[in-house]
Parts: C-alpha cells; structure tokens; sequence
C-alpha cells in the first residue's frame, strides 16, 4: 500500500487543496518501507488527483479537503482519511501501527471524519429536505 500525507513544517498540512508537499510512503507488512518528499503541482483538483494516482497513491491522510477535490480522489480509487492533523511521523507510525483514524489525531473544532460516500441523486426537488413528514 502506498500512504501520502501533506507536509507542513514536519506537520500534516492543514487544507490538502493548497498544500505544497507531500510524503509518500510504501506500507508493507506492518512496516515502513521507501519515503519519498515530492512537491505537489499547482492546477485544478483533477491534475493534483492524477498526480496522487500517477504516484501510484492507495490512501490520503490529509487535514481539510473540498468535497470536489475529495469526489476526484475518489473516483480515482484513492481512499480519503481527512480532518487529521499532527506531525506526519507520529500520524505515519500509527498508520503503520494499525491506529490511524484515532480521535487523537482529529483536527480541533472538528466534528468527525467525513465519510465519503456516493449518493444517487434524483432530479432537483427531490431532495430529503422537501419530503413531507
């Protein structure tokens, strides 16, 4: 499995959308294997998901992150760990521990991580909020 986190002075990168350096790093048998710095591009949300998938990224332990960016990464199959925050060596070591998401690691003010999930939408008005109780 490959890992990526978002680096910020040693930190995990508070917004993914703008972060300017990531750690990639391969996960194998409950341990650490290659490490790698690579500067992220600046673009649009698809060209950073095609970067992540060009990397060849399983999973993103990010910080904040749009929902639009989070859908691409999605559809990309990269899996999306977000509202984590913390020093990219302590939240990469539990990772590889097995402990990561832990509330530990949860940013401040945050309610929860967010579960990305695909919804099928019907026509507009269709909507949970204009069914009658």
């Amino acid at each position: 499995m490959r890992i990526a986190i978002p680096d910020w002075e040693g930190r995990v990168s508070p917004v993914f959308d703008v972060a300017a350096t990531l750690v990639v790093a391969d996960i194998g048998d409950g341990r650490l294997g290659n490490r790698q710095t690579v500067q992220l591009v600046n673009g649009d949300m698809h060209a950073r998901a095609r970067q992540l998938a060009d990397l060849e990224v399983n999973v993103l332990v990010c910080g904040a992150i749009s929902l639009p960016l989070e859908t691409v990464l999605d559809s990309a199959g990269i899996e999306v760990f977000s509202q984590t925050c913390g020093e990219v060596d302590v939240v990469l070591a539990a990772f590889v521990a097995g402990s990561v998401p832990e509330d530990a690691f949860l940013m401040p003010g945050s309610c929860g991580r967010r579960r990305f999930r695909r919804r099928r939408r019907g026509p507009r008005g269709q909507g949970a909020r204009d069914r009658k109780v």
